[in-house]
């Protein structure tokens, strides 16, 4: 099965990566990188998803997103991954 993993510096910008599971927003897995720069490398995003417990989806590739906030001026930005669970034998 496959899932949307999220990267954001929404919250008090800093990075964070969680993966929405389709549960509520709070139970879904998370990890904060607990800094807002520099953007977390490829290969610290892809250690923190196996430690929740996901890798890519076969095929998938980082897609980035930027928004605009008028009132302040800032950027937000988004990036998602396809990813499935990590568990032995498991297809997708």
């Amino acid at each position: 099965m496959r899932y949307s993993a999220r990267l954001t510096n929404s919250c008090f910008w800093e990075w964070e990566i969680y993966v929405v599971t389709g549960g509520p927003a709070d139970e879904w897995p998370a990890c904060d990188f607990r800094r807002s720069r520099p953007i977390p490398t490829l290969a610290e995003r892809t250690a923190a998803l196996a430690d929740l417990g996901y890798e890519a989806a076969n095929g998938a590739g980082w897609e980035w997103m930027e928004i605009d906030n008028g009132d302040t001026g800032a950027v937000l930005l988004i990036a998602s991954l396809d990813v499935r669970r990590i568990t032995p034998g498991e297809e997708e």
